[in-house]
């Protein structure tokens, strides 16, 4: 059975469009593609006017509890209720919101050499990360992200403070 009239032009539309598409594609990307043909590296994503060329990195749970051991700073990056609620040993409250104009209490008490063992609320939460790109572009060098957050380290079975340290 042969396909209809209807069928045809959905048909001739797509082939259409998916053409349209791959010429944008590539008139938008020559620079990319001739550069990869050629064997030329490809252009950084880095600009000089970006604020951040590196990333926090991301630690797991026993990471977390030998950098903790070896002096390095817990910061919790939830909202200041939760925090009070139950945090690691030792963190400091820094929320994300309050991290965008850096409080000088922060400063003071964290130096730029430190390192900094950022946590929210588990896994699917991007406030540690957030924040872990904040602190880069504010000059601290070596920020970790534990991305299961205090929901991996409270069932754990691990240490837990409530309130102000």
């Amino acid at each position: 059975m042969p396909p209809s009239a209807e069928t045809r032009r959905i048909l001739l539309e797509a082939v259409v469009i998916f053409v349209l598409g791959v010429v944008l594609g590539l008139s938008f990307h020559c620079r990319l593609l001739m550069n990869a043909f050629s064997g030329k590296q490809a252009m950084s994503v880095a600009t000089e006017n970006s604020p951040v060329d590196r990333f926090p990195q991301p630690v797991e749970l026993e990471g977390v509890r030998r950098l903790i051991e070896e002096g390095a700073a817990p910061v919790d990056a939830r909202a200041r209720e939760l925090y009070l609620e139950g945090h690691l040993p030792s963190a400091l409250s820094l929320p994300l919101q309050e991290a965008e104009s850096l409080p000088d209490s922060f400063r003071e008490a964290v130096s730029t050499d430190s390192v900094l063992v950022l946590y929210c609320s588990g896994y699917g939460c991007p406030d540690s990360f957030d924040l872990g790109i904040i602190l880069l572009a504010e000059g601290y060098r070596d920020v970790r992200v534990f991305e299961g957050g205090f929901p991996e380290w409270h069932d754990a079975g691990l240490p837990v403070e409530r309130g102000e340290p």
